[in-house]
């Protein structure tokens, strides 16, 4: 189908544009002030917002083992629901993807979903024992975009190196949960004032901040690249920062909840504040936000982690991990970091979008003649008030139920195919 979205505010790299634009064999033929082109179908996008499709570095979709959280097709359409076209799913899952022909079958698995792409992410080392390594190179010719034990550390340093090493021939890209479990120990919130008011047991901020320093030392031994997963603290943003100085090939990614939220919301003992890491103080937030600004922080993921109700409807200490984010991250954004005037338009595309797909290697991320047609468009003046209730993923457990932010995705395209949010 040929597409003609007219009249919108084309969000680029570098600016913002009235135009339109035209899509034809899945990719943007034009981008003009005035098309003529005829088109099948005609989108009117007077009022709105038009971006490139969102990507998300960090999603769990439970898909093979876990198929009552998430399945890879429910958290495809969850994703485009959120504006996202392109997710990486982490390997955490029951078997562990650990080998080819498990990636193969989540990438196939994508595909019949027919809605966000989805890439695979391999583990590091086999089974996410962190013993032995994984067969990266034959997981990446089966479609594995990169790698991580994500949700557990590669807590032996001679075997983190080794995998740098080894990613690095390869130009693989590897990808470090930064978390120093013997640190953490079985804390469930950050350690500080509200975790003694709530008598739960804290994790350091140091437990995220020294292995975020161990790797990146690593991978400027190795001159490889990293990529640190989910930075949440002060300490860890400025690594970061002095590290890039240095010219070591590192990149990063936070989440919207490390913008948006502190951790007070423990106070009230809602299991879907339990997160990893942990949600952390005024000063962390404020550091975050500083992070997006300067450049420090390339990537906005969403670490979308669903979990059955029952499991979060427990004691803290006993509740898993996580909150579901495709459905809420977009808007999350735009209001504490557009809206709020820390960001403009462009920035945010390339935060949600241009930044990883160059992380990743992938095709896409900007709006551009030639470049695939995943698009999105938004009306930034609609105000939504979140009922996770009503989201299209499996995982109801959202930190921010109820909470009314501005901007709301209205249209998803996908390599030129509208796709349409609530199919039966």
């Amino acid at each position: 189908m040929t597409i003609l979205i007219k009249n919108g505010s084309v969000v680029t790299a570098d600016k913002v544009q009235k135009a339109d634009v035209f899509l034809k064999d899945g990719k943007i033929a034009c981008i003009c002030t005035s098309c003529t082109e005829k088109a099948e179908k005609e989108i009117d996008a007077k009022g709105k917002h038009v971006f490139a499709g969102f990507v998300d570095m960090h999603c769990h979709l439970r898909e093979p083992g876990f198929e009552y959280k998430e399945t890879v097709k429910s958290g495809a359409r969850a994703a485009a629901a959120g504006g996202f076209t392109s997710i990486c799913c982490m390997p955490n899952t029951q078997p562990v993807l650990d080998n080819a022909p498990l990636i193969s079958f989540v990438k196939q698995r994508g595909i019949e979903a027919g809605f966000a792409k989805v890439y695979p992410v391999g583990a590091i080392t086999k089974g996410q024992a962190g013993a032995e390594l994984a067969e990266m190179a034959s997981m990446a010719k089966a479609g594995a975009v990169a790698f991580s034990d994500d949700g557990k550390p590669v807590e032996n340093g001679g075997l983190m190196k080794l995998a740098l090493d080894y990613a690095d021939t390869f130009g693989l890209l590897l990808i470090s949960h930064a978390e120093d479990k013997s640190i953490a120990g079985d804390g469930v919130v950050n350690e500080g004032y509200h975790a003694s008011v709530a008598g739960l047991k804290g994790i350091s901020r140091v437990a995220e901040e020294a292995m975020i320093a161990r790797d990146i030392l690593l991978a400027e031994a190795a001159k490889a690249r990293v990529h640190i997963a989910h930075v949440s603290t002060k300490g860890g943003v400025e690594l970061i920062r002095q590290a890039k100085k240095r010219g070591v090939r590192v990149t990063c990614e936070t989440c919207p909840h490390y913008f948006c939220a502190t951790d007070k919301e423990i106070l009230s003992y809602n299991t879907n504040a339990k997160i990893n890491p942990p949600l952390r103080e005024p000063l962390d937030v404020d550091a975050i936000i500083q992070g997006i600004k300067d450049g420090t922080i390339d990537a906005i993921a969403t670490d979308h982690a669903p979990h059955g109700a029952d499991e979060k409807n427990r004691e803290f200490d006993l509740a898993p991990f996580g909150t579901s984010g495709f459905e809420t991250a977009f808007s999350l954004s735009y209001t504490y970091l557009a809206a709020a005037g820390h960001i403009d338009l462009p920035k945010l595309s390339k935060l949600l979008s241009g930044n990883p797909c160059a992380i990743l290697g992938l095709n896409g991320g900007i709006l551009k003649e030639g470049a695939p047609a995943d698009i999105v468009i938004a009306d930034l003046n609609k105000s939504i008030t979140v009922d996770a209730q009503k989201f299209v993923s499996k995982g109801k457990n959202c930190l921010f139920d109820g909470a009314k932010l501005k901007g709301a995705v209205e249209t998803v395209i996908i390599d030129g195919k509208l796709i349409k949010k609530f199919p039966s």
